[in-house]
């Protein structure tokens, strides 16, 4: 027990840091002391001053609703998470082999006409082994037939990813999504720690976690493997954002600043004499090998250049030339929508010959006729989600539907079928997070960040993000915790 911190907290078999008996689990009494010393008034202290200190330094994210932009704190509770070495050993392992599955099966796909040269069957070998229908690769809206060019041959087209795992009751980690496209998060890992730290020093004297800022060199080699072969010297690289338009418009500055590289516009992007690209920094143009792209594939069309032309095809042909590397490559939502998340553990055992290290959660994927059949009468149970959902937007919890709201879930899913996937809800573990002034159980994930490097090895990044669950009286607010991993 932590003095009378976590007196009357109502800590459940599924939390993290407080057993049923009150006291800290594991290495979490390796903040006991501090926590103690400073009681609920001096987290509460500590959590304002972080709060007007993110603030003052523009720590946000945003959403779009009905065309209009809405600006939220990203908050940070000052009761940190505890991973302990040997679950992120087991994590990350795990976060490294789905990111390998991944990149070999978005390589395969993309190949010309989705198949070797000398391969007289169209389909990828995936399809041809039957692991996955054709129809998964060939009509899925995540695939996008221009960003065959986009890549340099033999390029990871997922040079970052983003994985988000959780933590059940009996203490095992299961993978809950997949993102390949533009995975956010990393920039505000790495505030979360300055925030701590600079607001609970003394939380820091008992307890030496991992520093996220080591995950800095880590990115910036996945990045410079971005680079085309034929790049001389140290790969230049640049962040490449839409702006303060952007959700996470103050993470992109984050990793620039990290980077020491510029951050840069579709304005600011311009042709060279070779046929590679230079970007406007000040009154200098600088040539760049790799550009860590932050926003969209949708926008890459739609952003013109300052000569004009779309800056997709300004990319497109400096990629083609052996003169750029994007990272991330377009058309990777092929491999992280919601259907093809249930078939990520057929593509681990299919391109890496090994049984998967994390378990992902049960899913059906309703266009096929067979696992339709399974799960008509179970929407009640299920949690439905839009296969173009992306990040999970449109789900639908089936055990907290009406009758009437099941009736016409029922009556949409039925009409189309192949729009949707059903998964098994699965009850993340909880950790005490600070609410009012009192500390409660609040539900967490984790989101991973890997790297892929030469010749596709992959390597988990030191700074994971952890991201609180809001309960259902409508806090507004964006919560997270810095995430500590300690040996």
């Amino acid at each position: 027990m932590s003095g009378d911190l976590f007196a009357g907290y109502p800590a459940c078999p599924a939390d993290e840091a407080v057993g049923p008996d009150g006291r800290l689990r594991g290495a979490y009494g390796r903040v006991a002391p501090a926590l103690t010393r400073l009681g609920t008034s001096g987290l509460v202290a500590a959590a304002d001053a972080m709060s007007t200190e993110r603030r003052d330094r523009g720590v946000s994210v945003a959403t779009w609703a009905d065309g209009r932009q809405i600006v939220r704190p990203l908050e940070l509770d000052p009761l940190p998470r505890v991973v302990p070495a040997a679950d992120w050993a087991r994590i990350a392992e795990g976060v490294e082999q789905r990111h390998r599955a991944l990149n070999a099966f978005l390589a395969e796909a993309y190949r010309a006409a989705g198949r070797r040269r000398n391969d007289t069957d169209r389909a990828p070998q995936v399809v041809r082994a039957g692991v996955l229908p054709e129809w998964a690769v060939a009509h899925s809206p995540g695939r996008d037939p221009d960003a065959v060019g986009m890549a340099w041959p033999g390029q990871p087209r997922a040079t970052v990813a983003g994985t988000d795992v959780l933590r059940t009751a009996d203490g095992s980690w299961v993978v809950a999504k997949d993102h390949l496209r533009v995975p956010a998060g990393l920039g505000y890992a790495l505030t979360n720690r300055v925030s701590l730290r600079g607001a609970l020093p003394s939380l820091f004297d008992d307890c030496r976690p991992s520093d996220p800022f080591d995950a800095v060199p880590l990115l910036r080699a996945g990045l410079e493997a971005a680079a085309p072969p034929g790049i001389s010297g140290t790969p230049r690289i640049a962040v490449l954002t839409s702006g303060q338009s952007d959700n996470a418009w103050f993470e992109h500055q984050v990793l620039a600043d990290a980077l020491g590289v510029p951050l840069v516009r579709a304005t600011d992007v311009w042709p060279r004499l070779d046929g590679g690209v230079e970007v406007a920094v000040g009154s200098e143009r600088l040539p760049v090998d790799v550009l860590y792209r932050r926003f969209d594939d949708g926008l890459l069309g739609a952003f013109r250049v300052p000569i004009g032309s779309p800056l997709d095809s300004l990319l497109t042909e400096a990629v083609r030339g052996g003169l750029l590397g994007l990272a991330n490559v377009p058309g990777n939502g092929l491999a992280d929508d919601a259907a093809a998340y249930a078939w990520v553990p057929a593509m681990i055992r299919f391109y890496l010959g090994e049984e998967p290290l994390l378990p992902s959660v049960s899913t059906w994927v309703l266009a096929d006729e067979g696992q339709w059949a399974e799960v008509r009468d179970r929407l009640h149970e299920l949690v439905i989600e839009p296969v173009a959902g992306y990040g999970g937007r449109g789900a639908v919890f089936g055990p907290t539907c009406s009758a009437a709201e099941l009736a016409s879930l029922q009556a949409e899913v039925a009409a189309a079928p192949y729009r949707f996937v059903a998964r098994e809800p699965i009850e993340a573990s909880t950790v005490p997070t600070l609410v009012d002034g009192a500390l409660v159980p609040r539900h967490v994930d984790l989101r991973v960040f890997s790297v892929a490097g030469a010749a596709g090895a992959t390597q988990a990044l030191p700074a994971p993000l952890t991201r609180v669950t809001p309960d259902n009286s409508g806090e507004s607010s964006a919560v997270t915790k810095d995430t500590w991993l300690v040996g």
